[in-house]
């Protein structure tokens, strides 16, 4: 990754000990914890740091709803770098606590759901926190409870790792994007990001779209949709496709879909990280 400058400052969503730390500390420079999504972006929007690492979406839960809405509805910022993270999930107890006598797991929603298997074998009730090292600093003196979490989150809070891995499914990877005020210069193995939305409702205007992509032998890698905020049945779409738009064919085909499309907005063009 091309962000490797000693005086940067990142941002993250923090606090310390979570994913998306492990992350943000992929890139050299001084990390930052913020404790929402838009405090990052608001951070990079105000210059106050030079790059922000928030999650977009997971191989299991999906997309993070709340980085697609504010991407496309209240920042002007450009996906600079994309960090794909494999996500191992921990059980995490006090040093004197004995497994037998965990009747309470705390994590994030999304990593309790990531290992809802186990914690039902386990025989626990799973309540849910604000972050996954949040949970940790919960369960401190209480043995009765376990946290799920990671690696670094049982060193910050003294913790032990009872059982490591203990998500339901092993191919769990969590993709995260570097925010900043520019995207990243070519490369010759990008890949770009865009919002669109349809210039009417009707049969086939969806494909009409996506079609000039397949003519051009663009490869589209991602679509997702998300309500427009305007009204019921009202739609936005994210896509990603293979490409800089930079690009002469990426540039032919932004200029060919304007007639079809009521609104564009690119995200940004930046390296593809390969998914490990």
């Amino acid at each position: 990754m091309s962000l490797n400058k000693s005086k940067c400052k990142i941002g993250f969503l923090g606090p310390s000990g979570t994913y998306a730390e492990e992350a943000a500390s992929k890139i050299r420079g001084e990390l930052i914890p913020f404790d929402s999504i838009m405090e990052v972006l608001d951070a990079v929007q105000n210059k106050d740091i030079d790059i922000g690492v928030v999650p977009i979406e997971n191989s299991i839960e999906g997309p993070v709803g709340i980085t697609l809405d504010l991407l496309a509805h209240d920042y002007n910022l450009k996906i600079k770098n994309e960090i794909i993270l494999p996500i191992r999930h921990n059980l995490l107890t006090n040093p004197e606590a004995a497994v037998d006598d965990i009747d309470t797991v705390y994590s994030h929603a999304q990593a309790l759901s990531q290992c809802r298997k186990f914690i039902e074998k386990l025989g626990a009730k799973p309540v849910a926190t604000p972050s996954t090292s949040g949970a940790a600093e919960m369960i401190l003196g209480k043995n009765n409870a376990a946290a799920v979490g990671t690696k670094r989150a049982a060193e910050i809070y003294g913790l032990k790792i009872v059982e490591s891995n203990i998500q339901d499914y092993t191919h769990n990877l969590t993709r995260f994007v570097v925010l900043s005020k520019l995207d990243h210069v070519r490369t010759g193995h990008d890949k770009t990001s865009a919002i669109f939305s349809l210039m009417e409702d009707k049969p086939g205007g969806l494909y009409e779209v996506l079609g000039e992509f397949a003519k051009r032998d663009i490869n589209l890698t991602k679509i997702e949709s998300r309500p427009s905020k305007k009204k019921l049945g009202n739609y936005i779409f994210f896509i990603d496709f293979q490409g800089h738009r930079e690009d002469k064919k990426i540039k032919n085909v932004l200029n060919t879909i304007k007639n079809k499309i009521s609104y564009a907005k690119i995200l940004g063009s930046y390296p593809i990280e390969e998914d490990d």
